[in-house]
């Protein structure tokens, strides 16, 4: 029997300034969309991965995924040669 694979990707929200949110996948290069609240940002970006997979799979090109790392925030100390 063969094993299915599970993908997952690390996907990146960024709040716009009118109060919707862009989400972008950086191992999909171009993989970017819109939603007008969070939910429908995830539920968009769920769409554009699965989109990206069957170019992909169309092209016969290997499928990535983001199994093996993850994305963190890390705050610089405040100082002040570093804002200068």
């Amino acid at each position: 029997m063969i094993k299915k694979q599970r993908l997952q990707f690390n996907i990146i929200f960024r709040l716009e300034p009118e109060g919707s949110f862009t989400a972008s996948v950086p191992s999909l290069p171009g993989c970017i969309t819109y939603g007008r609240d969070l939910k429908e940002a995830k539920k968009m970006a769920i769409d554009a991965i699965l989109g990206y997979i069957v170019s992909l799979k169309k092209r016969g090109e290997s499928i990535p995924s983001d199994e093996e790392s993850f994305i963190s925030l890390i705050r610089l100390p405040e100082k002040k040669s570093v804002y200068v």
